[in-house]
């Protein structure tokens, strides 16, 4: 059965986190404008990988979304970045595949981001890269399955990686916070933190409480119509800084 997201509670959705990020996180929201027969442009985490002042731009791996690439791209351009284009051969969807902790990249890949575009990042970018394979269908970027909060910390769904993938992770990152079944099937991880304050999907009280003993202030807000596509909080955002 095919899940039809509410156009109308897609847009309160998506007005309420605009005016969450503003008024309560600190953020200053830019907007790319949508472009008519690309639905998935509201996932703008995808667009591509923001490092400093340089931007490049995703090579989706499905010719649905590959119409978006020359639209962020102008964007990007507009506002000064240096556009760092990947070649011609590799697929890889942007910030949904690739976060910091710290200045170290930890990107995922099989799904939708090819392995060797690691590599490339690493080279252009001048940082450590780390690849990690994603196992579970369900959690098809690494943005669904893996949260930087800090520089030492992260949140992350330990099922969504092979056995390597899981050493990784416990011995470059100081503090790993474990959610469980049910709340990362609610896209737990695919949430949006600034500084001390996070924004994640209402039904994740398990997290919510964790996230509290750590010190943050947690907005809780219903995502179930982009969920519905793929996507909650983080990947209805790119962060420019």
């Amino acid at each position: 059965m095919r899940r039809q997201a509410d156009r109308s509670l897609a847009l309160k959705q998506w007005f309420a986190l605009r005016t969450t990020l503003e008024k309560y996180l600190g953020a200053k929201v830019h907007c790319c404008a949508a472009q008519p027969g690309l639905p998935d442009m509201t996932f703008t985490a995808n667009a591509g990988l923001v490092y400093k002042n340089k931007f490049v731009p995703s090579r989706f791996r499905y010719r649905e979304r590959a119409s978006e690439e020359p639209y962020f791209t102008q964007w990007f351009q507009r506002h000064g970045y240096k556009i760092i284009r990947l070649p011609a051969e590799y697929r890889f969807e942007g910030a949904g595949d690739a976060l910091f902790v710290g200045k170290t990249l930890f990107a995922g890949f099989y799904y939708r981001t090819d392995i060797q575009t690691h590599a490339f990042l690493g080279e252009v970018l001048g940082v450590r890269v780390f690849s990690l394979e994603l196992i579970n269908r369900y959690f098809y970027h690494i943005d669904t399955c893996f949260l930087p909060i800090s520089p030492s910390t992260a949140v992350y769904y330990p099922d969504a990686f092979d056995v390597y993938g899981r050493k990784v992770l416990r011995e470059n990152i100081d503090v790993l916070i474990a959610v469980d079944h049910d709340e990362a099937y609610q896209f737990a991880c695919n949430s949006v933190v600034v500084g001390k304050k996070a924004i994640i999907h209402k039904p994740c009280l398990k997290l919510e409480s964790e996230l509290k003993r750590h010190g943050y202030t947690v907005y809780s807000l219903g995502f179930s119509e982009f969920i519905k596509a793929g996507g909650a909080a983080k990947c209805l955002t790119l962060r420019l800084t």
